[in-house]
């Protein structure tokens, strides 16, 4: 099968027993029927992380400063070619 968006040749890969396919070059995904779904029920027994600690007002050594983190989830580790 080929890519519609640049006609690269599709990968098919298994991901959580999902057949997925997808380019290599564009990095676009394909989903066949029932796919979605299959993802969609994996999502809802996905348990969020914990939420990190709260620090007070008095701990200083980041000086106000902190990175966000990106949350991740399922689909990151289902989409990570």
């Amino acid at each position: 099968m080929r890519c519609p968006i640049d006609g690269s040749a599709l990968v098919i890969t298994d991901r959580s027993g999902v057949e997925i396919d997808y380019c290599p070059q564009c990095r676009g995904v394909w989903l066949d029927r029932g796919e979605l779904d299959k993802i969609i029920d994996r999502s809802a027994s996905y348990s969020a992380p914990p939420p990190p600690p709260q620090h007070s007002r008095d701990d200083r050594s980041d000086h106000g400063y902190r990175k966000k983190k990106k949350r991740g989830g399922f689909l990151d580790e289902l989409f990570d070619f």
